[in-house]
């Protein structure tokens, strides 16, 4: 039990920052990555990806979900750091 949880809480983790790195190094002027439906389907991308996974005895179909969920989070995270520096960069300096 302890085994599974820290399976999951691992594909969340990781799902979060192999998401985030991706589209911020990447997919960073890709216009597709910086729209709000992007999220949604990394993360559905994702878990259905790792779906097959939870045939393994110490992977269950939590971990799958928690992978997308947590490459949804890095997705919409990365697409946020994005926009802020692009928003940065179009400032007039004083």
């Amino acid at each position: 039990m302890l085994i599974e949880f820290l399976f999951t809480l691992a594909a969340g983790i990781g799902g979060y920052l192999l998401a985030r790195n991706f589209v911020r190094n990447r997919l960073r002027f890709v216009d597709f990555a910086q729209s709000i439906f992007a999220p949604p389907l990394a993360g559905l991308l994702a878990a259905t990806l790792a779906w097959p996974l939870a045939l393994l005895p110490a992977v269950t179909i939590w971990t799958a979900i928690v992978f997308g969920i947590g490459a949804a989070l890095g997705t919409s995270s990365a697409r946020r750091t994005i926009r802020r520096a692009d928003l940065e960069l179009r400032r007039l300096a004083p």
